[in-house]
């Protein structure tokens, strides 16, 4: 819940008096909601244009799933032996059917109201998946709470896979899509609330079948999911319902015998206030799923320190393993 993707901490030089004038809820560290119904965040985003990344080679390149409702993405490709070294981009034609390759869909964390797909961490992270394991990256822009209370998140993360899916045809409007992703080889990620996402795209994917796409295996780090007495205050107000909420307790959804994955790998952090979460989680998969979960702790580290410590010595071990989990589809 906790981990920022992408951010830059502002302090807000506020008197005590004019707090408790101006301001109706406070949330810190993700944003504070004032008299007059504006939103001010601590955490902003910086975010940084697509392009070539000098270290990988990699592509990216800014999308719009959809403008009602605003829902955007960026999209990653490896670099090909056909890469245009004059202008650094792909040649317009597609590749040989033999070298299609897989696709990862991300949804970045940000405890559903903070975070972005165009912003310097999830970049450089999801450069150095796309170059390491040679596969199509996709990250979704869903619209943020609390001017877009959950399940809008839920809502835009489903209607942006089912975008995806339109391309299986060849025929759609993203030419990435189209020409470079085999549609039999996906994988969905996230991490923080992020792998929350893609659980549950998982499981309407698996419901609500997709003509066409195959989804091979969910990657979950440090996933977030709260039964409703572990709510935090901030989730209650951006999600009212105060019923058991499946979509953020997986222990109580029917559905999830259905998960129509081969498998599922959780990461979790020993030093993470989540980690018991995740654990939970590999429990409720072990015992409710027929497919193949795998857990891996790393010891010594907080929530989502792979995405904000770069000098800890754990990212690369960390790295591998996902690297490893991926390439097995590739």
């Amino acid at each position: 819940m906790t981990g920022r993707t992408q951010t830059t901490i502002i302090s807000l030089e506020l008197s005590m008096e004019s707090d408790i004038e101006e301001t109706t809820h406070d949330f810190f560290p993700f944003f504070r909601v004032c008299k007059d119904g504006h939103i001010d965040r601590y955490i902003l985003t910086t975010q940084v244009p697509a392009g070539v990344d000098p270290f990988t080679g990699v592509h990216t390149k800014d999308i719009v799933i959809s403008k009602h409702p605003k829902i955007s993405g960026r999209m990653f490709l490896p670099r090909l032996d056909d890469t245009d070294s004059e202008d650094d981009s792909p040649k317009n034609r597609s590749l040989p059917k033999n070298r299609i390759l897989p696709l990862l869909v991300h949804y970045h964390g940000g405890g559903f109201c903070t975070g972005s797909a165009f912003g310097p961490i999830i970049k450089q992270f999801l450069s150095n998946i796309v170059s390491m394991t040679q596969v199509v990256a996709i990250t979704i822009d869903y619209r943020l709470a609390p001017e877009n209370p959950l399940p809008i998140a839920y809502e835009d993360s489903w209607d942006a896979f089912k975008w995806i899916a339109s391309h299986v045809d060849r025929t759609g409007p993203e030419p990435w899509l189209n020409d470079y992703v085999d549609f039999n080889r996906v994988i969905l990620t996230g991490e923080s609330t992020g792998a929350t996402l893609a659980h549950d795209v998982a499981i309407r994917g698996s419901v609500e079948h997709l003509k066409g796409l195959n989804l091979v295996s969910l990657l979950a780090i440090h996933p977030y999911f709260c039964t409703k007495y572990q709510r935090e205050p901030v989730v209650n107000y951006i999600y009212p319902s105060r019923d058991e909420e499946p979509r953020l307790n997986p222990n109580t959804d029917p559905r999830l015998y259905k998960l129509a994955c081969d498998k599922v790998l959780i990461c979790v952090a020993e030093k993470d206030r989540y980690k018991e979460r995740g654990f939970d989680y590999y429990d409720t998969l072990e015992t409710r799923w027929e497919g193949k979960v795998e857990l891996v702790e790393t010891l010594g580290e907080g929530h989502c320190f792979h995405l904000l410590d770069a000098g800890s010595p754990n990212i690369d071990p960390l790295m591998a393993k996902l690297v490893s989990f991926i390439k097995e589809d590739s």
